[in-house]
Protein backbone atom coordinates (compact mmCIF):
# COMPACT_ATOMS: atom_id res chain seq x y z
CA UNK A 1 0.00 0.00 0.00
CA UNK A 2 3.11 2.49 0.86
CA UNK A 3 4.61 1.55 -2.44
CA UNK A 4 1.33 2.57 -4.54
CA UNK A 5 0.98 6.01 -2.79
CA UNK A 6 -0.33 5.80 0.51
CA UNK A 7 0.94 8.15 2.86
CA UNK A 8 -0.16 6.13 5.89
CA UNK A 9 -0.89 2.44 6.24
CA UNK A 10 -2.39 1.14 9.41
CA UNK A 11 -3.15 -2.76 9.56
CA UNK A 12 -6.07 -3.65 11.48
CA UNK A 13 -6.87 -7.17 10.30
CA UNK A 14 -7.56 -9.52 14.19
CA UNK A 15 -11.00 -11.09 14.74
CA UNK A 16 -12.50 -7.87 16.37
CA UNK A 17 -11.80 -5.80 13.14
CA UNK A 18 -15.23 -5.76 12.04
CA UNK A 19 -14.41 -6.33 8.36
CA UNK A 20 -12.04 -3.94 7.89
CA UNK A 21 -8.42 -4.95 7.40
CA UNK A 22 -6.45 -2.35 7.06
CA UNK A 23 -6.70 1.66 6.91
CA UNK A 24 -4.66 4.00 4.54
CA UNK A 25 -4.59 7.81 3.33
CA UNK A 26 -3.94 7.73 -0.41
CA UNK A 27 -2.49 11.50 -1.10
CA UNK A 28 -3.37 12.56 -4.59
CA UNK A 29 -1.91 16.25 -5.56
CA UNK A 30 -3.71 18.43 -3.41
CA UNK A 31 -6.08 15.93 -1.86
CA UNK A 32 -5.69 13.10 0.17
CA UNK A 33 -8.25 10.30 0.74
CA UNK A 34 -9.10 8.08 3.71
CA UNK A 35 -9.70 4.40 2.36
CA UNK A 36 -10.59 1.13 3.89
CA UNK A 37 -9.43 -1.82 2.84
CA UNK A 38 -9.82 -5.64 3.35
CA UNK A 39 -7.88 -8.50 1.90
CA UNK A 40 -8.47 -12.17 1.17
CA UNK A 41 -6.17 -14.93 0.20
CA UNK A 42 -8.59 -17.13 -1.29
CA UNK A 43 -8.23 -19.72 -4.62
CA UNK A 44 -11.59 -19.34 -5.43
CA UNK A 45 -14.11 -16.39 -6.34
CA UNK A 46 -15.27 -13.95 -3.87
CA UNK A 47 -18.85 -13.34 -3.99
CA UNK A 48 -21.39 -10.58 -3.38
CA UNK A 49 -21.69 -11.52 0.67
CA UNK A 50 -18.32 -10.44 1.18
CA UNK A 51 -18.15 -7.45 -0.60
CA UNK A 52 -21.89 -6.78 1.16
CA UNK A 53 -20.32 -7.14 4.82
CA UNK A 54 -17.32 -5.09 3.67
CA UNK A 55 -19.30 -2.13 2.47
CA UNK A 56 -21.04 -2.69 5.70
CA UNK A 57 -18.32 -2.64 7.85
CA UNK A 58 -17.12 0.93 6.27
CA UNK A 59 -20.38 2.72 5.68
CA UNK A 60 -20.47 5.99 7.93
CA UNK A 61 -16.37 5.88 8.74
CA UNK A 62 -15.10 6.55 5.34
CA UNK A 63 -16.34 6.53 1.12
CA UNK A 64 -13.66 4.66 -0.11
CA UNK A 65 -12.78 1.14 0.05
CA UNK A 66 -10.27 -1.08 -1.71
CA UNK A 67 -11.16 -5.11 -1.79
CA UNK A 68 -8.39 -7.14 -2.57
CA UNK A 69 -7.96 -10.62 -3.19
CA UNK A 70 -5.22 -13.23 -4.21
CA UNK A 71 -8.42 -15.25 -6.33
CA UNK A 72 -11.06 -13.57 -8.51
CA UNK A 73 -14.31 -12.06 -8.15
CA UNK A 74 -17.67 -13.45 -9.55
CA UNK A 75 -19.85 -11.14 -11.73
CA UNK A 76 -22.48 -10.85 -9.02
CA UNK A 77 -19.76 -9.56 -6.44
CA UNK A 78 -18.33 -7.01 -9.26
CA UNK A 79 -21.85 -5.96 -10.06
CA UNK A 80 -22.25 -5.69 -5.71
CA UNK A 81 -19.27 -3.29 -5.75
CA UNK A 82 -20.74 -0.70 -8.35
CA UNK A 83 -24.54 -1.18 -7.35
CA UNK A 84 -26.59 2.11 -7.52
CA UNK A 85 -27.43 3.48 -4.17
CA UNK A 86 -24.28 2.69 -2.40
CA UNK A 87 -20.61 3.60 -2.09
CA UNK A 88 -19.03 1.99 -5.40
CA UNK A 89 -15.50 -0.25 -4.23
CA UNK A 90 -12.51 -0.66 -6.05
CA UNK A 91 -11.55 -4.39 -6.67
CA UNK A 92 -8.39 -5.97 -6.97
CA UNK A 93 -8.16 -9.58 -8.01
CA UNK A 94 -5.56 -12.05 -8.27
CA UNK A 95 -4.36 -11.21 -11.54
CA UNK A 96 -4.18 -7.63 -11.40
CA UNK A 97 -2.28 -7.89 -7.76
CA UNK A 98 0.94 -9.92 -9.55
CA UNK A 99 0.62 -6.83 -12.19
CA UNK A 100 0.49 -4.44 -9.47
CA UNK A 101 3.34 -6.24 -7.59
CA UNK A 102 5.48 -6.72 -10.48
CA UNK A 103 5.31 -2.96 -11.94
CA UNK A 104 6.23 -1.89 -8.16
CA UNK A 105 9.25 -4.47 -8.52
CA UNK A 106 7.78 -5.75 -4.77
CA UNK A 107 9.16 -9.43 -4.22
CA UNK A 108 9.00 -10.27 -8.04
CA UNK A 109 11.87 -9.79 -9.85
CA UNK A 110 11.52 -9.67 -13.95
CA UNK A 111 14.28 -11.39 -16.45
CA UNK A 112 14.50 -10.95 -20.19
CA UNK A 113 15.56 -14.41 -21.68
CA UNK A 114 16.92 -14.96 -25.43
CA UNK A 115 15.62 -17.07 -27.23
CA UNK A 116 18.11 -18.98 -29.87
CA UNK A 117 16.09 -21.41 -32.99
CA UNK A 118 17.84 -23.05 -35.66
CA UNK A 119 16.54 -21.80 -38.97
CA UNK A 120 16.46 -25.59 -40.55
CA UNK A 121 15.35 -24.17 -43.82
CA UNK A 122 18.82 -22.09 -44.34
CA UNK A 123 20.69 -24.30 -43.66
CA UNK A 124 18.97 -26.98 -46.27
CA UNK A 125 20.14 -24.44 -48.94
CA UNK A 126 23.50 -25.02 -48.47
Amino acid sequence: MRASGFIKVQVTGRKSDGGIDGIGVLRIALLSFQVFFQCKSYIGSVGPGEIRDFRGAMVGRTDKGLFMTTGTFTSEAKKEAVRDGAPALDLIDGEQLCILLKDLKLGIETKSIEVVAIDTDWFSHL
